[in-house]
């Protein structure tokens, strides 16, 4: 891939704002984030002025240039410097990605392209800390609720979209940003851009299954307006009635058309990557904007055909272009959410190849952040997960036996498909019964000998009992589970469940006042960091839209769970309640 090349261990360089006193009562909150424009805080931008390695444990106050900064002399710094006003914030929200998660990634990118032992990925550089992720109501939170936590800084049940604990809309960061600061606002992701992550942060309703109802206010279909400048993603069909002619699939439950109502109100429609190409970063007129690429998720970064979709690093490098320009005059930036939402759906179905493409592809999209970030300096980029799937483990003990100490990055690397796309492709064929009895030579049990086993999934060794058991299975969750096994075993890696887990997640940030994120945080600490960067005010948001509709008037429709939903067929991705 063409940022993911090999970089050689070294002290890191991260931009930082030197530490202040905490004051009493930030000692007894526990939290010790700067404002924007604190006075206190000493603003040092230039990455290369500083070795981590001979970082002092000590917090300094500053009370002058000439005060001494972790060894550093202020006073050699340009002291005319003022900080801007202007603000970029980037949020990139990896769903689904814990801990081993990263280290499986790296240790894959070692094996496989022979880097060595001292390889640092885009995130391993840039690591600060890590994040709890509990919700209201439970231990182990939903995206719904982890979003929410980020979007309008507070805990919320597990299924709320942008709604405290009583379902009472909750301002975010994003319409805080667009109406107090006049900055510009974009959402890209690679799911539904209706579903839970992207809703949280532009939507309100009691729950994440309301997606009509999101769209509508994605599209400002409440009192604030229109509130989110970009939206890039799948999702199509929950802007398109159920009986519109035009020949886009849909799946609202009524007969409104959002896609005509859009481009009526002004919005720049776009569902194809040739449009998407042709997009003018330049043009004064092209926002707000809304491009969909699929009609719900976007395909997994192993399916994806780069001729038909845009990938997460291509999108996210189109958005920043955008939305740059959109602001380049003015004194206010933008607010940018971006999310990797497939890693999550990957580690539902207990699926490492298509899991660990889908971790390098948002490494791609961090790198090309990265690197607006050094070309910004007033731009801030923080990376978390709202929380960890599949209990994921970077080992797995298949026997009694005393188990070896290994795992093979090597099983992952000929895989071709996702086991949802190969779970697709075997499902729609009509029952066997040569296979049913056990028939070696019956077209489906020749199909997954021949094809599914040593083309799409890599495996030159597959036993007549695992041809047959995947040949014969009928049901979705069953057949994706004999799959997951067959690559994981080989593989040596390990899965807990097909849901989420309570696991702390990495957290890492890059840009400025970076340093402010060290340390153990909960996940509303990094609302209440964009709070504070920006200086926003979200409880005057919520008393705006306290009285707005939560609940949508057509029926709630339930999340899939790994292919099945409510007997539509295989419309969706593997999910449930992710």
């Amino acid at each position: 891939m063409r940022h993911l090349t090999e970089k050689p261990m070294v002290p890191r360089r991260v931009p930082y704002t030197a530490v202040r006193r905490a004051s009493a009562e930030e000692e007894e909150t526990g939290v010790h984030f700067a404002a924007h424009d604190d006075p206190d805080a000493a603003d040092v931008e230039d990455n290369e002025l500083f070795d981590m390695s001979r970082r002092s444990s000590t917090a300094l106050e500053v009370s002058d240039n000439n005060t001494l900064y972790y060894g550093m002399t202020l006073g050699a710094r340009n002291r005319s410097r003022k900080r801007s006003k202007k603000r970029n914030v980037i949020l990139m929200i990896s769903d689904g990605f814990g801990p081993a998660s990263e280290t499986m990634a790296r240790n894959y990118m070692q094996k496989t392209r022979n880097f060595t032992i001292s390889y640092q990925s885009p995130l391993d550089e840039i690591l600060v800390g890590s994040s709890r992720t509990r919700s209201s109501d439970s231990l182990i939170t939903d995206s719904a609720a982890g979003a929410t936590a980020f979007s309008c800084q507070m805990k919320s049940y597990n299924g709320a979209i942008g709604v405290d604990s009583n379902k009472t809309p909750c301002g975010t960061v994003l319409e805080a940003a667009k109406l107090q600061r006049g900055m510009a606002t974009g959402l890209v992701v690679t799911s539904r851009i209706t579903h839970a992550t992207p809703a949280a942060f532009s939507s309100h309703t009691a729950s994440r299954n309301m997606e009509d109802l999101i769209a509508e206010y994605q599209i400002g279909n409440y009192s604030l307006g229109p509130m989110v400048d970009l939206m890039f993603g799948g999702g199509q069909c929950h802007f398109v009635g159920k009986s519109q002619p035009n020949g886009m699939q849909s799946c609202r439950l009524d007969d409104r058309d959002l896609w005509g109502e859009a481009q009526k109100n002004g919005y720049t429609t776009l569902s194809s990557r040739k449009e998407f190409d042709a997009l003018d970063s330049s043009n004064a007129h092209l926002l707000p904007l809304l491009g969909t690429f699929a009609s719900s998720h976007m395909d997994f970064e192993i399916d994806r055909d780069p001729k038909a979709q845009p990938s997460l690093a291509e999108m996210s490098g189109k958005a920043l272009e955008i939305l740059e320009h959109a602001t380049r005059k003015k004194n206010a930036g933008f607010f940018l959410m971006i999310e990797g939402s497939r890693i999550d759906m990957a580690a539902h179905t207990n699926d490492p190849a298509a899991h660990v493409r889908d971790i390098l592809a948002y490494w791609e999209a961090v790198s090309v952040v990265r690197k607006f970030v050094d070309e910004n300096p007033d731009t801030v980029l923080i990376s978390v997960s709202d929380h960890e799937t599949g209990g994921f483990s970077v080992a797995k003990q298949l026997t009694s036996e005393y188990p070896e100490y290994l795992w093979n990055p090597h099983a992952l690397e000929p895989v071709k498909h996702s086991i949802e796309h190969i779970s697709f492709q075997l499902l729609p064929h009509q029952p066997d019964t040569g296979v049913a009895k056990g028939d070696a030579d019956s077209d489906r049990y020749k199909l997954v000998r021949d094809k599914v086993f040593p083309e799409w999934m890599g495996i030159k060794d597959a036993t007549h009992e695992e041809i047959l058991a995947v040949a014969r299975e009928t049901d979705s969750v069953n057949l994706r589970q004999l799959l997951s096994t067959a690559i994981s075993d080989r593989a040596r890696l390990g899965w807990a469940t097909h849901g989420h887990s309570a696991v702390d997640v990495n957290l890492y940030a890059y840009g400025r006042d970076a340093d402010l994120l060290r340390g153990n945080h909960e996940n509303t600490d990094i609302g209440n960091f964009i709070v504070q960067a920006l200086g926003l005010d979200l409880a005057a948001i919520t008393l705006k839209i306290r009285a707005e509709r939560v609940v949508q008037s057509t029926q709630a429709l339930k999340e899939a769970w790994l292919g099945r939903r409510n007997g539509l067929g295989d419309l969706d991705a593997p999910e449930h309640n992710h």
